[in-house]
């Protein structure tokens, strides 16, 4: 049956590796969402760290029973609304990225990414559940950054979900390095991949989107380049999809931090698009897939060695 409901997501400007902090943000974004009638409020992917090659992100993990799921689940509680976000949690002695969605009740459902992106590779292990969350809204699809974009997603996903809720932690190229026009060009594929991917999945799946984002500034390392500084922003675009596959709500990453909130529509209207045989869903730049492949490899390695030296950051 298709219900309607009033969604929100946010777009934060997180400070890389600063938990307090952005827990406390977070939740006053919570609060600006409930306040403006939200009853499904989703926050970006790794909301209470953001994401970077950065020593901080070795104490940027979560027990199961942290201080970032009980956030989301006294938020839940408190409005009786659905509130998920992602963030690193360790259990069984690996770590993942967990997207959690507090229900009403305090119950919860979660999802772990499949595949992590890059550098992430660095401090979590691929998840393997269907990312398939059982509801009373109904089953919702937990999707979470580079997910949006590969065929796999679609292929999990389609036909068996009535709307998707997640987030990203995307970032863009160095902006302090030589050769600036290579460096320009490339951010503006790496941005108009990311301006649609929220809106593809939609049509790709014939449901609503609900896509949070970060927005800010980071510095963080190059894998393989000690000492040379990475300085580069995430690139927004927080959107709400509602499943005739039009935008409802938008923010780019220029306007910064905070809410956006519309009324969607649950339920499959059947897809618009269909996916080509592939691994990727865009044609992504060469140089991508390049950098993919490479820090792929360095961060399995570097996780591996990493983990002796792990301490939780909210036991």
């Amino acid at each position: 049956m298709d219900r309607t409901i009033k969604a929100a997501a946010i777009q934060m400007c997180a400070e890389v590796g600063n938990i307090a902090a952005n827990l406390d943000k977070a939740s006053r974004l919570i609060d600006e969402a409930a306040a403006r009638g939200a009853r499904m409020i989703i926050l970006p992917e790794f909301f209470p760290s953001a994401m970077a090659f950065h020593p901080a992100l070795l104490d940027a993990a979560f027990e199961p029973d942290g201080k970032a799921r009980e956030l989301l689940v006294s938020k839940a509680r408190r409005f009786q609304a659905f509130v998920g976000g992602s963030y690193i949690e360790e259990r069984d002695g690996q770590r993942y990225n967990t997207f959690v969605l507090a229900m009403p009740d305090g119950s919860t459902a979660s999802h772990d990414k499949d595949l992590p992106t890059m550098w992430e590779n660095c401090y979590y292990a691929p998840g393997c559940d269907n990312g398939i969350l059982d509801t009373p809204l109904g089953p919702l699809g937990a999707v979470l950054c580079w997910e949006f974009i590969r065929v796999r997603t679609v292929q999990r996903l389609l036909g068996k979900v009535d709307c998707v809720v997640g987030g990203s932690c995307w970032w863009s190229v160095p902006m302090n390095w030589p050769f600036k026009p290579f460096w320009q060009l490339h951010h503006r594929k790496n941005q108009g991949v990311m301006a649609i991917t929220p809106l593809t999945l939609s049509r790709l799946l014939g449901v609503a989107v609900v896509h949070a984002a970060h927005a800010g500034e980071f510095r963080a390392s190059m894998p393989l380049m000690p000492g040379i500084p990475y300085d580069s922003h995430y690139l927004g675009e927080t959107q709400i999809i509602d499943r005739s596959g039009k935008i409802a709500a938008r923010m780019k990453q220029e306007e910064g931090e905070g809410v956006i909130a519309a009324d969607i529509t649950l339920g499959r209207a059947g897809p618009s698009l269909q996916c080509t045989p592939s691994f990727w869903i865009p044609c992504l730049p060469v140089l991508f897939r390049m950098v993919w492949h490479y820090q792929n490899m360095y961060g399995k390695w570097y996780y591996v060695r990493s983990r002796r030296f792990w301490s939780r950051a909210n036991p």
